[in-house]
């Protein structure tokens, strides 16, 4: 059975994406730790993210530096933190988190809480920061 993930990539559940290319896909966090909280996925299904072969791992990190560079043009925080969890899901996965303090990563703090339209509005700047670089 398919993850959500790539249920996801494939349309068939809703995301605020950010930014795509053939091997990897971008989206809002629907519970965001901040404002602009963005989960980068590749498009191969692989649970582990050291199980990833060598190329889709760097480009992973390569597409999540410039996806973490365009959420960084649009909201304001001091750095971009980036995590990898990887046992809620498995689908390999990098948590980009806009962060103004350590605490805005941690994972047990109460969730933002955003209107789709701010969803919605945040995804589209977001994405066309990315194309923008």
């Amino acid at each position: 059975m398919a993850t959500i993930f790539t249920r996801i990539i494939h349309g068939e559940i809703p995301a605020y994406k950010v930014a795509e290319d053939d091997k990897y896909y971008a989206f809002l966090d629907i519970n965001p730790l901040s404002v602009g909280h963005t989960l980068v996925v590749p498009k191969a299904e692989v649970d582990y993210i050291f199980d990833l072969d060598d190329e889709i791992y760097s480009g992973l990190w390569q597409f999540s530096k410039k996806v973490g560079k365009a959420v960084e043009s649009v909201v304001s925080c001091k750095r971009i933190g980036l995590v990898v969890l990887g046992l809620e899901i498995p689908h390999a996965h990098i948590h980009i988190i806009p962060l103004n303090s350590e605490s805005d990563i941690d994972f047990k703090k109460p969730r933002v809480e955003l209107s789709s339209e701010a969803f919605v509005s945040l995804a589209e700047k977001i994405n066309l920061a990315y194309l923008e670089l």
